[in-house]
């Protein structure tokens, strides 16, 4: 691989195994950023390996990072409540795979409802926030931009020489 080629973002089907630099630029991250959340536990800890191999990265793995990155991007959230969402996703995995096999019986499988319906609400409680978050900031941008209209309309106004506008063409 030429140097050049190094700094493209890989195209096509992933190969079976990629190195930390390989990863970084396919999901748009940086190789500190994936050890950093390896180091925090959003991302699995390289399995040991022999003194100078470079650790590799399974076409899963990448996946798991597009998730985390995708989640940290779209919510907004910390680290620590992105582990949270995380964690709890992990936990109705494991759920689902247990309701999948054929013998479990009804009581079981209300026990595992029960417990993946208590891991959505956590994810929804965070998601929620952000939400009512968002909900806040889009009001106060909403007035602002009001305020900043109505001087636009005053200025126009006295440039007209009708200063100050007629109470009925002003916003409520």
């Amino acid at each position: 691989m030429s140097p050049s080629d190094s700094d493209r973002p890989l195209t096509g089907p992933l190969p079976e195994n990629l190195r930390i630099g390989d990863v970084a630029r396919l999901v748009g991250t940086t190789p500190r950023t994936i050890r950093y959340y390896e180091e925090i536990g959003l991302l699995a800890e390289a399995p040991t390996r022999p003194s100078g191999q470079h650790r590799l990265y399974t076409e899963a793995e990448v996946e798991r990072l597009r998730e985390v990155m995708r989640l940290k991007d779209l919510l907004g959230v910390s680290l620590d409540e992105l582990k949270t969402l995380l964690t709890a996703e992990e936990a109705r995995a494991e759920v689902r795979a247990q309701l999948r096999r054929e013998n479990v019986d009804p009581d079981r499988r209300r026990e595992l409802l029960t417990e993946a319906l208590g891991h959505i609400d956590r994810q929804l409680h965070l998601v929620h926030r952000r939400a009512a978050e968002l909900g806040k900031l889009e009001e106060e941008l909403s007035e602002t931009r009001k305020r900043v209209r109505r001087k636009i309309r005053g200025l126009d106004a006295a440039t007209d020489g009708t200063y100050p506008p007629a109470e009925e063409a002003l916003p409520r």
